[in-house]
């Protein structure tokens, strides 16, 4: 599997042909599942109808509201259908919002896709576990990035855990290749491109305990 293209936009406006559509947390905005339920508000479906437009996958990031609860999260869909809603997992002192619960993974067009939501970023375990869950690439979502570090992270775990990284930060992109090169652009519509493939090493390690009891002596 190869050439995979990936595109981060900042409106829903129609894009280059494209496998992946990343999309930051100003496009759904507010989402209230109340409303969203009683057919006041369709913001998941726009959300579907653009990957149907685009004929991909589409992951949109947005903050989402149940029963006072607040999560920051994206919407997933493929070619017209909602594949779910992927909440951040990790939510740090002093910030007003519900944690969720699971890791994002999603399956579309023949890639596995995997969701990390701002936070999620600062924790390398949730990480490992998507990579080792067989993604192909990684779709990350802030909703700033003041600072360095998200872009360094990406590179850092593209690099260690061998899935490429597309970062989203609102008024930027970034993009890690497994090689450990980083690629960036403040335009308003950014376009990658990469391969695809599970790059193995075997590795060793020599581990005290767990003594072999058939040779021992009684």
């Amino acid at each position: 599997m190869y050439g995979m293209k990936i595109c981060v936009a900042r409106q829903g406006e129609k894009l280059p042909p494209c496998d992946l559509a990343l999309y930051g947390f100003g496009f759904l905005g507010e989402v209230d599942y109340e409303s969203e339920l009683k057919g006041q508000t369709d913001k998941f479906e726009e959300a579907a109808r653009l990957s149907r437009a685009n004929d991909c996958c589409a992951v949109c990031g947005c903050k989402t509201f149940s029963r006072g609860a607040v999560r920051k999260s994206a919407a997933v869909a493929y070619r017209g259908r909602l594949l779910g809603i992927c909440d951040m997992k990790y939510v740090l002192d002093g910030e007003n919002y519900k944690s969720g619960a699971y890791l994002g993974l999603y399956e579309a067009g023949g890639y596995k896709i995997g969701v990390c939501i701002e936070n999620d970023l600062m924790f390398p375990e949730g990480v490992r576990a998507l990579t080792s869950c067989g993604c192909n690439v990684i779709a990350c979502i802030t909703e700033s990035a003041a600072d360095f570090i998200p872009p360094m992270l990406i590179r850092a775990y593209a690099y260690l855990y061998g899935a490429p990284f597309v970062l989203c930060t609102g008024r930027a992109a970034f993009f890690a290749g497994t090689d450990g090169e980083l690629a960036s652009s403040v335009s308003p519509l950014a376009f990658f491109e990469c391969d695809v493939k599970n790059s193995y090493r075997l590795v060793t390690e020599r581990v005290r305990g767990m003594a072999d009891t058939t040779k021992c002596d009684y």
